[in-house]
């Protein structure tokens, strides 16, 4: 019996003891209802705040928040420095403060949450709202801010030295220049993580990249730029001067570097150029077969028709074209003429004999007036013999050939043919120069008398009649090709 009244004894003390504690944590848990700090063992983002009000936790933060630096640098070097609300930053206070009330209330929200949280303690995360003004931050970070004067990336080019003739490609320069766009994107990404972590950490430290740099379009490397390096001076040394007697024309590189094509990466010449720049040069310095001024010995100017102009100059554009092309392609100075039509083909003769510049008579030509019945030849401007003549016959329609027309060759002495039946000759001459189509210059030994109206009823078969001093003298001093003028 004494057993069991002990028992029952120790079962009432114990249950007046429980009842004492439970009351007691009743009492205590009811005064932690009414408090207004967190409770013991409670952390804010990392940091204890026991006993601290929501109002002293967002001064806090406040605090931490103002002192928290942002470094822009460049090369090492600080260049932009401020907190948070130098880069437009702003913290919500209000919206802080709401969640530290709320966590406040969410320790008190029931007797198991207070029991909990004062046996455990509690550990909040409060996020760090802010308002973003731009203008503030576009304000602060831009690189007119920055410390470092700005200079452009230049591209690698290729150049030309007059000196040396020949082109080089320039090495690529790397400036420091940026948009204020990407490094304000830049600083911008960097910048949100910090403001929003709520962490601790109190300096954000950011080197701009060299990313953001503008970079060279065009590098040294450039695989098309050497290549375009390579052909322009597999040319650009070619030179062609033409000759036009004293006259002179230049084609150098400044003209034929438009002429040069890059095909399947290779360089080639332009035909289509070649040919119109030859033909211009024709247009310029062509005289066969074109109408003639000429400036007679008396002082007048009279027109030749182009029909009948078979002496000057035609430039053979075909042949001339492949020359030139060769000429270039040699990659050196040349300095020629023209490639010309040297020979009529249905004469065979030389159409040419001298020029300077457009005058392709240079002062070296036989000038003969049919109606004066009169013949002067000159030579380097000089005038060596002039005298009357007898030309082709009016009357029996063999009348001497108006134009001008080089001498094809000259024979001395020689057998003139007559082919005609009718008028069938075989005539021996000391001085043979024949012009065109079977008529020429020769002495007239069995003439008493020239000039005058002979050749309108006794004159030649079509050949220029001369006195035999005067034939002799023409002989000696003219040559193959020289004009003869005939109006």
């Amino acid at each position: 019996m004494k057993g069991v009244n002990f028992l029952r004894i120790l079962a009432i003390v114990l249950v007046l003891l429980l009842g004492t504690a439970l009351g007691l944590g009743f009492f205590y848990v009811k005064q932690q209802d009414e408090r207004t700090t967190f409770f013991s063992k409670t952390l804010v983002n990392g940091s204890d705040v026991s006993d601290e009000t929501p109002q002293q936790v967002l001064e806090s933060i406040l605090k931490t928040y103002s002192t928290k630096t942002v470094i822009i640098r460049e090369k090492g070097e600080d260049n932009i420095k401020g907190d948070l609300a130098y880069f437009g930053y702003l913290i919500d206070s209000d919206k802080i403060l709401k969640q530290l009330n709320d966590a406040l209330a969410s320790q008190k929200s029931s007797f198991f949450a207070m029991f909990g949280s004062l046996v455990n303690g509690n550990n909040f995360n409060v996020s760090i709202p802010y308002t973003y003004h731009e203008e503030i931050f576009e304000a602060a970070v831009n690189t007119q801010a920055l410390k470092e004067e700005r200079f452009p990336s230049v591209d690698s080019e290729m150049v030309f030295d007059k000196k040396k003739k020949e082109y080089s490609v320039t090495e690529e320069v790397y400036g420091n220049e940026m948009s204020d766009e990407s490094l304000r994107e830049f600083v911008h990404g960097e910048l949100v993580p910090f403001v929003t972590s709520g962490s601790g950490e109190l300096v954000l430290t950011m080197e701009i990249p060299d990313s953001l740099y503008i970079k060279p379009q065009v590098t040294s490397q450039d695989i098309e730029l050497n290549n375009l390096c390579n052909i322009y001076n597999r040319f650009c040394k070619a030179q062609i001067t033409y000759e036009f007697g004293s006259k002179k024309e230049k084609l150098d590189w400044d003209t034929i570097k438009d002429w040069i094509l890059i095909e399947n990466g290779e360089g080639v010449i332009s035909r289509e150029k070649l040919g119109e720049f030859v033909m211009n040069l024709g247009m310029k310095y062509n005289t066969l077969h074109l109408d003639r001024t000429f400036h007679t010995s008396y002082g007048n100017d009279i027109v030749i028709d182009g029909s009948m102009n078979d002496y000057g100059y035609m430039i053979d554009e075909e042949a001339e074209v492949t020359q030139l092309a060769a000429d270039i392609a040699s990659n050196q100075k040349v300095s020629r003429e023209p490639v010309y039509i040297t020979t009529i083909s249905e004469y065979g003769n030389p159409v040419f004999y001298s020029r300077d510049g457009k005058d392709d008579l240079n002062g070296n030509y036989v000038e003969i007036s049919l109606n004066a019945q009169h013949l002067w030849f000159y030579v380097d401007g000089g005038l060596v013999v002039e005298s009357d003549i007898v030309s082709g016959c009016v009357a029996k329609k063999t009348e001497t050939q108006r134009g001008v027309f080089p001498l094809a060759y000259k024979e001395s002495p020689s057998v003139l043919v007559g082919a005609d039946a009718a008028n069938g000759y075989r005539t021996e001459v000391s001085y043979w120069m024949p012009f065109y189509d079977g008529q020429g210059l020769h002495d007239a030994n069995w003439r008493y008398s020239f000039g005058g109206q002979i050749y309108k009823t006794n004159g030649s078969h079509g050949c220029v009649n001369l006195p035999p001093y005067a034939a002799q003298i023409i002989y000696n001093y003219i040559k193959d090709g020289m004009p003869i003028v005939i109006y």
